[in-house]
């Protein structure tokens, strides 16, 4: 049976041992999502995605409950897509990114120059190169991604990745091709499942945005939804704040939460192309899908 969603973002904590430029402070309270709450998740997931992420906001390897999470994910057989700055690596959670349900590894490595302007990047990318030579060897089937999506514009990176570049070629003995068009080709094959993938930066939604009219389509709630901390339904990864609740799982099964008025609303907006939430009307994002 076809999974309704090819992904449901879970957000497991909301805290981040880094504050990225390109990714706002989170106002909402800071908390971790709690052992019994992910576990309800799981279980109401599971029939509806191909796979989770443990991402919306926040730093997942921060979880002290992650290798238990990961097992529940193995237990209902719910593959996870695994998103991290990499800084927090150690022997311990490199094991624990080596776990079977783990599906792919996304490292935003672009993220290390953002909160360390000028410092020598090696020490922080020698721990994310250490954990992908034991992928390599170990898990063969993982898929890696390294991040770079700090672009200003998507024909070059203008020389803002150079060291980056640099230690990723040494590493790996190979020359990177150089950014054409990243509208074109975002993602470059480096060696067996490992690759670059680059991309622009954006703007997030916020009601402060001046509207960009009514017309446009999200994949939200068509391929994608996300479950904040505290359990709270969104239908978009990009709605950090919860400002379009659409329920809380503990309160309402997620199956009815997808079907109450303001969820159907929604999701036929997009398919009509007409953004019915203000805050979806203030979405540079949208502006991709036209």
């Amino acid at each position: 049976m076809a999974h309704r969603f090819h992904k449901i973002n879970i957000e497991i904590s909301n805290i981040c041992n880094f504050q990225c430029s390109f990714c706002p402070e989170v106002i909402r309270s800071k908390q971790l999502m709690r052992l019994p709450l992910f576990e309800s998740v799981i279980d109401q997931v599971a029939p509806l995605t191909e796979q989770v992420t443990f991402h919306l906001m926040g730093e997942p390897l921060l979880h002290p409950d992650l290798a238990e999470m990961l097992d529940l994910c193995g237990k209902k057989n719910v593959p996870v897509f695994f998103v991290s700055n990499g800084a927090l690596l150690t022997d311990a959670r490199a094991k624990l990114l080596l776990h079977p349900a783990i599906r792919q590894v996304n490292f935003s490595v672009h993220s290390f120059a953002d909160n360390h302007p000028g410092e020598d990047p090696g020490p922080y990318l020698e721990k994310i190169f250490r954990f992908t030579r034991d992928a390599f060897e170990q898990r063969p089937d993982l898929y890696l991604n390294y991040r770079l999506w700090n672009l200003k514009d998507p024909r070059s990176d203008h020389d803002t990745n150079g060291k980056i570049r640099s230690l990723i070629e040494n590493e790996f003995g190979m020359k990177i091709p150089e950014v054409d068009d990243v509208r074109k080709q975002k993602s470059h094959r480096l060696l067996n499942r490992l690759y670059l993938h680059y991309d622009t930066e954006f703007v997030w939604p916020d009601p402060s945005l001046p509207e960009l009219g009514e017309r446009g389509t999200c994949m939200g709630l068509r391929n994608h939804i996300g479950i904040l901390a505290d359990g709270t339904v969104v239908p978009c990864c990009l709605d950090k704040e919860g400002r379009i609740p659409l329920g809380k799982i503990g309160e309402k099964p997620l199956l009815e939460i997808l079907e109450t008025p303001k969820a159907r609303e929604m999701l036929e907006g997009f398919l009509a192309r007409k953004l019915t939430d203000p805050l979806c009307r203030r979405c540079q994002y949208v502006t991709r899908f036209s």
